[in-house]
């Protein structure tokens, strides 16, 4: 029996390494004999970087860069060697987890570090770029980044504007000439599930303003000053579109790449898929296991078991999930190439005790190791 696991982390609880793992022990349980290929799997958010690197035997690279809020850190970013691309994930140096609560103003938070990271990256040879936006905690059209990389936004005294999208307000001119003139010759693919646009009742600043700390007058200032920033940007980028889908992402970050970088966006599993080479395992499997932490009546919508499900039905593959928990709704995933789902939760416990790394790992193990031993009798 060959069975392919590719599976998404249990968020809080087991890396999508760790899962796979458990799934295995538990197969191996029932078939000694069992070639299991475990694919680790991301959705273009947080663990891309690690998943992408290990399935290509990439390596990881540090870099100083700033946080959100200016403060020096040091982060990291895969590249791999046989290709020279990049894998960063923009949350290493923008992320929303690198801040304290209370420093969360989008006023101020800029993705200059970004910038930072890819300057970095071409340095090192890089021409090619992944790039994951999620988990952002800023809200500045991505116009750190920019800055980091020579474009020049300069308010009315020509200085660059500050940073954060309070930086937005002061632009009057852009300049793009003294832009680092390797980012000419790169080409840049970001992995985006967000579809909102950049400006309006849909746009970053009404959509995801208040989890970054804006208060309603901010989100009402920032969204007006996006539509400026926009506005100027097609002054000098005639092809700058802010109603794209996805240019709201990461705080407007999607619409600076797409507008400045060229960027292309791409489903977030669907890059990793491709990535990781996850279409050649599945065609010479006989049973696909998928999963995620928690599986409900969003599960069918871009995430990542559905997304490994489809490629899999492709080649008439059986696919099983497994899940921390499974809510109502969830059903949705049988239409949708997920032909059986199974909650690995035994006894009744807290959600802290259920997430313990070591009791989720032998939940699992457990509950695979069972599904397995149905499977025999009818093998």
């Amino acid at each position: 029996m060959v069975v392919t696991v590719s599976i998404d982390s249990f968020k809080g609880s087991l890396s999508t390494f760790q899962a796979a793992e458990a799934i295995k022990n538990g197969i191996n349980r029932v078939y000694k004999e069992a070639e299991v290929n475990i694919c680790p799997l991301a959705d273009g958010g947080e663990g891309t970087v690690e998943v992408i690197i290990s399935a290509t035997h990439g390596e990881m690279v540090s870099a100083t860069v700033h946080n959100p809020i200016g403060t020096i850190i040091e982060t990291s970013y895969g590249i791999i060697p046989k290709t020279k691309k990049a894998v960063i994930e923009m949350s290493a140096a923008a992320g929303i987890t690198l801040i304290d609560e209370k420093d969360r103003n989008p006023l101020n938070t800029t993705t200059y570090g970004v910038g930072e990271l890819i300057a970095d990256a071409i340095s090192k040879g890089c021409r090619d770029f992944i790039i994951g936006i999620g988990g952002s905690a800023t809200n500045d059209g991505g116009v750190g980044m920019l800055q980091a990389l020579g474009f020049e936004f300069l308010d009315k005294l020509g200085n660059q504007v500050s940073f954060g999208a309070k930086g937005l307000s002061e632009i009057v001119e852009i300049r793009t000439e003294n832009a680092v003139a390797e980012l000419k010759e790169c080409n840049f693919c970001i992995a985006c599930d967000v579809k909102n646009i950049l400006c309006g009742e849909d746009g970053c600043s009404a959509v995801y303003g208040p989890q970054k700390g804006a208060t309603p007058q901010m989100i009402n200032d920032m969204d007006g000053w996006l539509k400026k920033y926009a506005e100027l940007t097609k002054r000098v980028i005639p092809s700058a579109d802010a109603t794209v889908p996805g240019t709201g992402a990461a705080g407007g970050l999607g619409f600076a790449l797409l507008a400045y970088l060229n960027a292309t966006l791409k489903s977030g599993v669907d890059l990793v898929i491709d990535e990781i080479g996850l279409e050649e395992h599945i065609r010479n499997s006989d049973i696909v296991i998928t999963g995620e932490g928690r599986l409900d009546n969003q599960s069918y919508m871009g995430k990542a078991p559905v997304g490994v499900a489809k490629l899999a039905k492709k080649y008439n593959k059986p696919v099983i999930a497994f899940s921390g928990c499974v809510t109502d709704g969830a059903e949705m995933c049988n239409e949708h190439g997920i032909d059986s789902f199974f909650p690995i939760l035994r006894t009744p416990c807290t959600v802290q005790e259920a997430m313990e790394c070591n009791i989720a790992s032998k939940n699992l193990s457990d509950t695979v190791e069972q599904v397995f031993r149905l499977i025999k009798l009818f093998k």
